[in-house]
């Protein structure tokens, strides 16, 4: 049995230095999925090794694939092909991984076979009704807890077919869950999304050469169009480093006064970078430099220095799902500035691996900042510096709450503690070592350490 690990944060001196961020963990999870479906060999290089990709690693062996790290740091896939999926022999533990359940249980759609899922108890709590519902027309079936909650399985199509989906919300999940489906199905698969999400999926696809079709509809809207049945060859994938873990360092140089930071090799995907740009209007100092396209992905350098102070905004919500995932470190950016940001469009949090809305909201709270929550919007009065803090956060077993509130700890005029540290290894290994390489000050709370009893 594995311990929850406390961890304090306390108030930083000035973060310098160079770092690299370990691989975007939406890539990796991508790279492995269409790897272990490919003719052939891919070679990964930069992969995130954390549990999440991990366990999607371990699935796509379930599904027959041939999946191996070489002593280099290199990950070789051999694929099965398209429509060769095996049936796996055993339950698909995902751990905490909605985005890689959500793709596989796509996956496993559109092929015959039949196939478990499972999870921590913090994904048995999220639904997978939003991908049950378009894969259910392509002709899976599925048995599911109330609300379509894993323990789930799905019976794929004998016979996929194409399916034109329009997304009633944006997510980029249940778009590639209908993609990788699409793959086997006979003849276009279409997804219409009403606002453009993360197109790593289309990215990942066109650079294993399949042909990704784009059309922009009226209003904003875009339509995702794929043929299938599709085989295709493995090839090398060079997977640069995650833009959401950059958020937490970036966060934590912008407000403590003296920092400068440089993050080589991050993904720039128009699609990831609301956060920065959210960030530059409020005035941080962010520069993006030696800009480049590298598997299909846009990268730069990310050279941050901390300036005069943030401004409070207004968020305008079309950018809310391209950083959803930072919005818990944005929050925290948001008590630290001079006025009022005001933040809308937020549903999916509530949904994330936990209430992100309500965790932000309490957290933020008990550490002094003054905040008001609606069913999908956030109100953050922000303090003009440092917060008081002081508090004790339970994450709920979510790592970028956890995380986020870390960095709070580093501008805040009490230690911020974090109840369990464990699941920031989901995303973001090596988390509290590179931050305080960086500068900060994070410790186990009264010298806890990980303990472990059979």
């Amino acid at each position: 049995m594995r311990y929850p690990v406390p961890l304090k944060s306390s108030r930083s001196g000035p973060l310098s230095g160079a770092t690299r961020i370990p691989g975007d963990k939406s890539i990796s999870h991508r790279a492995l999925i269409l790897g272990g479906l490919g003719i052939g060999e891919t070679i990964i290089h930069g992969l995130l090794e954390g549990e999440d990709v991990l366990n999607t690693a371990h699935a796509m062996k379930a599904f027959g694939a041939r999946i191996h790290r070489s002593d280099d740091g290199l990950w070789h896939a051999y694929g099965v092909g398209t429509g060769n999926l095996r049936e796996p022999a055993e339950i698909l533990d995902m751990g905490n991984s909605g985005t890689s359940t959500r793709l596989l249980i796509g996956l496993a759609a559109g092929h015959p076979i039949t196939a478990f899922f499972t999870g921590d108890s913090s994904l048995l709590k999220r639904p997978m009704s939003r991908v049950m519902t378009p894969l259910g027309e392509m002709g899976a079936q599925f048995m599911a807890r109330d609300g379509g909650r894993l323990p789930l399985g799905v019976r794929g199509s004998e016979k996929a077919a194409p399916v034109s989906y329009r997304l009633p919300v944006p997510s980029a999940q249940v778009k590639s869950a209908i993609l990788l489906a699409g793959l086997n199905a006979q003849g276009t698969t279409t997804v219409i999304e009403p606002v453009p999400t993360r197109d790593h999926t289309e990215n990942m696809l066109r650079h294993f050469g399949l042909d990704v079709v784009i059309e922009d509809l009226s209003g904003g809207a875009r339509a995702v169009h794929i043929e299938g049945p599709k085989c295709f060859e493995g090839c090398a994938v060079d997977v640069p480093s995650d833009p959401s873990s950059a958020a937490f360092p970036v966060v934590a140089a912008i407000l403590v006064e003296g920092s400068e930071i440089r993050l080589p090799g991050l993904c720039v995907n128009p699609a990831r970078i609301g956060v920065y740009e959210t960030l530059r209007e409020m005035g941080a100092d962010i520069r993006f430099e030696h800009e480049r396209v590298s598997s299909g992905e846009r990268v730069a350098d990310l050279v941050v220095r901390s300036g005069g102070g943030l401004r409070g905004m207004d968020v305008p919500p079309d950018r809310v799902p391209s950083m959803i995932d930072e919005i818990p470190v944005l929050a925290v950016a948001a008590a630290c500035a001079n006025g009022i940001t005001r933040l809308t469009g937020l549903a999916e949090l509530r949904v994330k691996e936990s209430d992100r809305l309500a965790a932000v909201a309490s957290g933020l709270s008990a550490c002094g900042v003054r905040v008001e929550a609606g069913q999908e919007s956030l109100t953050i009065h922000g303090t003009g510096g440092s917060v008081p803090g002081g508090a004790h956060i339970e994450t709920n077993l979510d790592h970028r709450i956890a995380m986020a509130f870390l960095v709070l700890g580093m501008v805040a005029d009490s230690p911020v503690t974090v109840d369990d540290s464990r699941p920031i290894a989901t995303s973001f290994p090596g988390f509290v070592d590179l931050m305080n390489d960086l500068g900060a000050q994070i410790e186990p709370v009264d010298g806890a350490i990980l303990l472990a009893r059979d």
